[in-house]
């Protein structure tokens, strides 16, 4: 006797996960303050939101042998929004720390259960990028100077001035756009599954035509 379909699936919290990540990119796109407290409300919302989607997945999508990345993930997601709405956390330097641990933490979590599980499930080479990304970007804010600051002028705007905060909020926003179109399209994709079974149907749907057709359509 096959299990009970599910009605909350893999598929469901890869869009639901894109739709957060693509709400928080937009927010930082046409924000026109990069700033760490501007920075930490929008980072904080879509790691808020991406811990509750981690944990009712974990409950409603995934058997319970196969929880822990999913809960583990959830964890991290909301402690970190905790930290992440600390007012007097919200700084240039705290910010850098607080994105670069939980973007590795995070990267590595999703990379691991992927390879963990990418000969016996279709959605772990998804789990593999999006914790790549994770971690590259734990790598470029490593890069990036807290402290650096710029001085230019722009024609017509005058004088402006580029710092590691700016840097560190846009590459957020970046990488929230790059992992929301990357999940959609997961989440929008044919399953390797449903494409089995689809062939398999069609496949005994042309036996079953076949041996009407050589028995004259007796039944």
């Amino acid at each position: 006797m096959s299990a009970p379909a599910r009605t909350f699936t893999v598929r469901n919290i890869q869009l639901l996960r894109a739709l957060f990540a693509a709400a928080s990119a937009l927010m930082i796109t046409f924000s026109s303050d990069h700033s760490a407290a501007v920075g930490f409300a929008v980072f904080g919302g879509f790691v808020a939101a991406s811990g509750f989607i981690f944990l009712l997945g974990a409950w409603l999508a995934v058997p319970a042998g196969s929880r822990w990345p999913l809960i583990l993930l959830g964890v991290i997601d909301l402690l970190t929004a905790i930290v992440s709405g600390v007012p007097t956390w919200r700084t240039d330097a705290v910010f850098f720390v607080v994105v670069i641990i939980w973007a590795a933490a995070t990267g590595l979590v999703e990379l691991i259960a992927g390879l963990r599980a990418r000969r016996t499930d279709p959605a772990a080479k998804d789990a593999i990028t999006v914790g790549a990304l994770g971690l590259l970007l734990a790598v470029v804010l490593l890069i990036i100077p807290a402290g650096y600051s710029l001085q230019y002028s722009v024609d017509g705007a005058g004088a402006l001035t580029l710092t590691g905060i700016i840097l560190a909020v846009g590459m957020v926003g970046g990488y929230t756009a790059i992992v929301a179109v990357f999940l959609a399209i997961a989440g929008f994709s044919p399953n390797r599954s449903d494409a089995k079974d689809a062939e398999t149907k069609d496949a005994e749907t042309d036996d079953a035509t076949s041996a009407s057709v050589e028995s004259g359509g007796a039944p």
